[in-house]
């Protein structure tokens, strides 16, 4: 990606998540609310990602899960015991993720790009792959598309979590690394109206 690329890109991505911030603000406070109601904590769900050229960050989302003795994967399917009543919504409709847009007006994420990871994933990637840490890190992109019902996928697997690293893993960073390599602002413009029609 092109320097001048990369700045259309930034002043899009501030543009649209200071607007976002002001007009949905009442959404995501109401959804902290419910969130800190029935977790019984801080609304607020915040883990360290992996960003841009490798750095770590902090990700905001609204909490969709609550502790589970004996469960501590970072895989989740679609009958995750750990998800609650409120979550399955928010997650349906992704109200949990609009308080990313505070990690996009910081610069540390962007609306279109590669999902941003926990540790032990895009950090590892080696070679060529590692295009997939050249850019932030987006609240959608097209692996993220294609892997819309994931969730459901991975409830279907006998070890959701080899299925992940062995087949869906890959699958993303290869989706992900021609996303890059090809980028364009209109391509942005297309999966950003994909993922709001739930194409």
């Amino acid at each position: 990606m092109k320097r001048s690329d990369e700045i259309v890109k930034r002043l899009f991505d501030v543009t649209l998540s200071a607007a976002g911030l002001v007009v949905l603000s009442p959404v995501i406070l109401a959804a902290w609310a419910v969130a800190s109601l029935e977790t019984g904590s801080n609304g607020f769900f915040l883990q360290t990602r992996v960003g841009k050229d490798g750095k770590l960050f902090r990700v905001i989302k609204i909490k969709t899960m609550k502790p589970l003795e004996g469960v501590d994967t970072t895989v989740t399917t679609a009958s995750d015991a750990r998800i609650t009543r409120s979550g399955r919504f928010f997650r349906k409709t992704k109200i949990d993720e609009l308080p990313q847009l505070w990690n996009i007006l910081k610069g540390e994420m962007s609306f279109v790009g590669p999902r941003p990871d926990v540790p032990g994933f895009a950090d590892r990637l080696e070679g060529e792959d590692r295009v997939v840490l050249s850019v932030r890190p987006g609240i959608t992109g097209p692996a993220t598309l294609k892997y819309r019902n994931e969730e459901e996928i991975l409830a279907n697997q006998e070890d959701p979590e080899r299925y992940n690293r062995e087949v869906i893993w890959p699958d993303k960073v290869r989706i992900n690394a021609e996303y890059i390599r090809n980028w364009s602002f209109r391509g942005d413009l297309e999966i950003l109206l994909k993922t709001i029609k739930g194409a």
